[in-house]
């Protein structure tokens, strides 16, 4: 259903620091930059599906209040790694690794990026 997704920034360098540690671990990485965004893919893939932009506009960038990106996560080691990964980049823990009620097998972790953006990453696979 989704083409891509994009997220703003204040800081494109600082975010890509940050997104290149953390989406490495979901087997995504950095396939464009330019001065005013970075964007994602996973390798093979013929577009970036995530980009990180400075507004448009040139406005500052806020998060949005309900607004949240979440990533498909192989394994649920992944998930533990994404968070680690962001924890350790500098973003804020919204909820560690662990299975969630949504069901029986849907193992999420939730952070926050430099800019307040919330992330997830879920494996909905059994293990």
């Amino acid at each position: 259903m989704l083409l891509y997704v994009t997220l703003g920034t204040n800081d494109l360098y600082r975010a890509g620091h940050f997104y290149d540690a953390v989406l490495a671990a979901l087997g995504y990485r950095r396939q464009h930059y330019s001065e005013e965004e970075i964007g994602y893919s996973a390798d093979g893939d013929t577009r970036c599906r995530f980009w990180v932009v400075t507004p448009f506009n040139r406005r500052r960038a806020t998060a949005g209040n309900g607004a949240m990106v979440a990533f498909s996560a192989e394994t649920r080691a992944a998930v533990d790694a994404f968070h680690a990964a962001a924890v350790a980049a500098g973003g804020v823990d919204e909820g560690g690794p662990g299975l969630r009620p949504y069901h029986a097998h849907f193992y999420a972790a939730y952070v926050r990026d430099l800019d307040g953006n919330k992330l997830s990453a879920v494996c909905e696979n059994p293990e």
